[in-house]
């Protein structure tokens, strides 16, 4: 296996007078689960069409697996549309076979993997259901299982959380996190920012088709953060002990500081603990993924826009 399982370089897609992807280039580890960010409209499903060979690129190049991306790669794919394709008058189990012979699994092999995903989800007695006597989240879980029932070598994932209550964001994200656990890359694509620190390794942010940003979760928060602390205590707080620290937020046992630097906030812990003040807390919070692709797509601090 390659080091990344996709590696674009200068793609560009334009319909008619609409460049939806400009010039994009980035890697993708293997391994991974991947944030493919921005808001609706960005470029996501262009690019996503284009790796799924559903379209192709006017230019640039695509490496899946260290091979130039083709058509015989689509059996090791697996695409969850944010548009649900699912044919409704077919049987749940029709359909799932079906969609399984489409990515060469004999059928032997398709009817054991399709049944422990039925049983995994508890869902064994819809095999026999028509695909319209379903709600629209037991559509999605249906809609789950043909896209990874062929162990694929990527996954991606379109606004997979999109319609589904609670319960079942929660049961679809940890079966994600334990197929990418077993060695499935996955992509996955939202315009949710807070999905992103959830569940995402790394992450490349497009806005109107550009890149904007790329690189793994921890290092891209690392490098947007502003030395913002919050120190929790007990005792009177006494404002005097600032000195050239800002106060964010006071609450009665916590204050929210942003320091110039690291330094200056440890002085002011050390003033704290010399003035009789108890100290249970002192952490650092770095910025959102929501807070920095703000601050990245229009260029002005997160904080003024609270």
């Amino acid at each position: 296996m390659a080091d990344h399982i996709l590696e674009l370089k200068s793609v560009n897609k334009s319909y008619r007078d609409h460049r939806a992807v400009i010039d994009l280039s980035f890697d993708m580890p293997a391994g991974t689960i991947f944030g493919l960010l921005g808001p609706n409209g960005a470029g996501k499903t262009s690019m996503i069409r284009i790796i799924n060979s559903i379209t192709r690129a006017d230019s640039g190049s695509i490496l899946f697996d260290g091979e130039p991306l083709g058509e015989r790669h689509q059996s090791d794919i697996g695409y969850m549309p944010e548009e649900r394709g699912l044919y409704k008058k077919m049987k749940v189990g029709e359909q799932l076979m079906y969609l399984a012979r489409l990515k060469g699994m004999p059928d032997k092999k398709a009817k054991e993997e399709i049944h422990t995903w039925m049983e995994r989800f508890d869902i064994v007695s819809w095999y026999n259901k028509k695909i319209e006597e379903l709600s629209k989240g037991m559509q999605q879980k249906i809609q789950f299982i043909s896209t990874v029932v062929h162990r694929p070598k990527l996954l991606i994932l379109d606004e997979p959380f999109s319609g589904l209550d609670p319960i079942n964001t929660n049961l679809i994200k940890d079966e994600i996190v334990e197929l990418n656990n077993s060695g499935i890359s996955v992509i996955f694509s939202t315009h949710r920012m807070e999905q992103v620190d959830q569940i995402c390794k790394h992450m490349v942010m497009i806005n109107k088709g550009r890149k904007v940003l790329e690189g793994p979760i921890d290092k891209v928060k690392e490098d947007f953060k502003q030395n913002i602390f919050t120190i929790d205590f007990d005792g009177e707080f006494q404002e005097d002990l600032l000195q050239a620290s800002n106060i964010i937020e006071k609450l009665e046992n916590r204050i929210t500081i942003q320091s110039d630097n690291i330094l200056e906030a440890n002085q002011l812990l050390d003033r704290m603990i010399r003035s009789g003040l108890t100290i249970n807390g002192f952490n650092e919070v770095l910025p959102t993924i929501n807070e920095i692709f703000i601050r990245k797509a229009n260029d002005v601090d997160i904080h003024a826009l609270a």
